[in-house]
């Protein structure tokens, strides 16, 4: 009997865990490689029926965006809104996926090297 309460507690924890994992880390960003960019332009509108018949439009971007050491790369990436001219994004990039997150920063949390860039 015992081992069948410490076994529940044990299945119990284990699976809170992963709930609390599932709502507050963002998995999109775990290994993706950290540039900045700044809106500088408007973006290419594109709109269409998702299979359900509900219209959407997306914003499309493609800017440069630096790293901490200030080494250029392509952003290219979607949005849902139109986001606000002269914003600066932390965007997340990986490998084989592109940019698969960000979010709106202040200039100064930006790094000195990646700042230069950006002006």
């Amino acid at each position: 009997m015992k081992k069948l309460f410490i076994s529940l507690i044990v299945i119990i924890v284990i699976i809170g865990g992963a709930m609390l994992a599932i709502r507050f880390i963002n998995f999109n960003r775990l290994g993706a490689d950290t540039y900045y960019v700044k809106i500088t332009q408007d973006p290419k509108i594109t709109s269409g029926h998702a299979s359900d018949g509900s219209a959407y439009t997306d914003y499309n971007y493609n800017l440069p965006g630096y790293n901490k050491d200030g080494k250029e790369k392509d952003m290219e990436f979607i949005a849902q809104k139109n986001l606000r001219k002269d914003a600066y994004l932390e965007v997340f990039w990986k490998e084989d996926k592109g940019v698969t997150s960000y979010e709106e920063v202040k200039k100064a949390d930006i790094p000195k090297k990646a700042a230069e860039q950006l002006n």
